[in-house]
């Protein structure tokens, strides 16, 4: 075999292999096989290497310590990746662009937004994916499986991270913090959306006029007033609305829910006009004793 020859061929997307093994390995990809079962827990793997390296979380043994601070790791790359958290290093450049990573895997994963590769299908609806972590959030789609449940309420998530951002409404966590002043935040594109206010940039512009928008959430929104899009729908009656937050302000008129508390009494209120307007009742009150008061003082 000469150099970098490379006969072994993928049926399935365009990539080839110098030895049929490796070949083996990454049709593994398309297929979902995991021949390499753990023996603690119901995980597999699709080779025996993963499966060994995710035999250590069962033992608990993190020999890989970190010299800055006092964190340790199960895998050696692991701390070699975090290692860049401390010295900001990012020594895999990108070819195509500009960017730069810490890891070689992140890299590998970058360089599919330029080639369009997507090893990583699904088997309930053939759809592809970039990343093997994209596809096992798409998989939860087929099978309904939420298997992250909230202590705290009756919520459950089909991932991880999602799971550890809802916890923070229960917490208070506010982990990201704006560095331009002393506000935080829950999420991460809160802070990002935060951080508009002090640049005043708004790079998503409306293609029907002359509105921009800092976020593209907002912008989204903001089409539906070209497009009459109505997609949230109420189940009670036939109203449908632009905004998720206009249907739940709706539903009010169903539920009776009345979230607006007066702290000098004891009524409440469906919106937060009704309180404000309520609450003007008070200080007119408040406004004729105060005279009352002033007009006795002066007689006496």
């Amino acid at each position: 075999m000469h150099c970098g020859d490379k006969p072994y061929h993928c049926r399935l997307c365009n990539m080839s292999f110098s030895h049929n093994n490796y070949l083996v390995v990454h049709q593994r990809t398309h297929t979902q096989e995991k021949p390499y079962k753990c023996c603690q827990c119901d995980k597999a793997f699709s080779t025996k290497s993963k499966c060994i390296f995710h035999q250590i979380t069962h033992t608990g043994d993190k020999p890989y310590q970190c010299n800055q601070c006092d964190k340790a790791f199960s895998y050696k790359a692991s701390l070699v990746s975090h290692l860049s958290t401390h010295t900001g290093e990012k020594p895999y450049q990108c070819s195509e662009c500009d960017k730069a990573f810490s890891q070689t895997t992140s890299l590998i994963n970058h360089q599919r937004t330029h080639t369009g590769e997507k090893p990583y299908q699904c088997s309930q609806c053939k759809k592809a994916f970039s990343q093997n972590i994209t596809l096992k959030k798409h998989q939860s789609t087929h099978t309904g499986e939420r298997p992250y449940q909230c202590s705290q309420c009756d919520k459950a998530f089909s991932e991880k991270t999602n799971f550890i951002k809802h916890q923070r409404t229960h917490t208070g966590e506010k982990p990201y913090q704006c560095n331009q002043c002393d506000k935080a935040f829950s999420y991460k594109a809160s802070l990002v959306s935060h951080l508009s206010t002090h640049t005043g940039e708004k790079p998503y512009q409306c293609s029907e006029c002359d509105k921009a928008f800092s976020e593209k959430r907002r912008l989204v929104s903001h089409q539906r007033t070209h497009t009459g899009e109505k997609p949230y729908q109420c189940c009670e009656c036939d109203m449908a609305f632009t905004q998720n937050k206009n249907l739940k302000i709706h539903q009010r008129k169903h539920t009776g829910e009345k979230p607006y508390e007066c702290s000098d009494c004891d009524k409440a209120f469906s919106y937060k006009y009704g309180l404000v307007s309520h609450q003007r009742s008070h200080t007119r009150i408040l406004g004729k004793n105060s005279s009352n008061i002033v007009n006795v003082t002066r007689l006496s």
